[in-house]
């Protein structure tokens, strides 16, 4: 994503994941995973909108870790329908908190974002941790996959981001979901499920939801 992107290798259940973590120029202040779309259409942790999301959260502080899933890029195994990905991004989630780059602090807040079948994975990894006791602090679901996967409930502050005229994932399915739950769901007039021209203004919204609702510089 930038020039100083690491490439990290990771042990996960299945073996080997490939990370790419970028760390803000200070401090880091938070952590956060950051989940790809469905990796048997094309989905890897170099698509547009994840990597939005990473620069939205490298610039309020954190430090950002984009897996690629089970038979994608380096990393190991096959698809696994959700199940396998989970355990890796737990994985991930375990050597992102424990990183030298971070403190105790910055490990406990922990920031979960994905896109597409990332954000149904997020929900699951968020359910696990929720049980651990040690959850996350904060959700970010773009594009959720509501009409193609079971997702988890998640806590009332996700900040859920859908396209109008998502014709993948139509917006009524992710209403339908998010409507028991009584959580906001923030649509981008004209989007599809991609974000064609669209991303600055996902960038805009995570940075502004990190600043817990203060509005911030998010020029890209």
């Amino acid at each position: 994503m930038t020039a100083g992107t690491r490439q990290l290798s990771i042990d996960g259940p299945a073996g080997r994941i490939d990370v790419a973590l970028d760390l803000p120029a200070g401090r880091p202040t938070g952590v956060a995973v950051i989940a790809h779309p469905h990796p048997l259409f094309g989905g890897t942790r170099d698509n547009k909108v994840v990597q939005t999301l990473a620069r939205a959260l490298l610039a309020t502080g954190h430090a950002c870790w984009r897996p690629n899933f089970r038979g994608v890029g380096e990393t190991d195994g096959a698809y696994d329908e959700g199940r396998g990905e989970t355990e890796d991004l737990l994985a991930v989630v375990a050597a992102a908190r424990a990183h030298e780059s971070v403190d105790a602090d910055a490990a406990a807040s922990l920031v979960l974002a994905g896109f597409s079948f990332g954000s149904f994975v997020q929900t699951r990894v968020a359910r696990r941790l929720q049980e651990r006791g040690a959850p996350a602090r904060r959700l970010v679901l773009v594009g959720t996959a509501a009409s193609r996967f079971p997702v988890e409930p998640v806590p009332p502050d996700t900040l859920v981001i859908h396209g109008e005229l998502d014709d993948t994932v139509p917006l009524k399915s992710v209403l339908d979901w998010a409507r028991p739950l009584e959580l906001p769901v923030v649509v981008i007039p004209g989007a599809d499920h991609f974000f064609h021209r669209r991303l600055p203004l996902i960038k805009r919204l995570v940075v502004e939801a990190m600043a817990d609702g203060h509005p911030a510089d998010a020029a890209d």
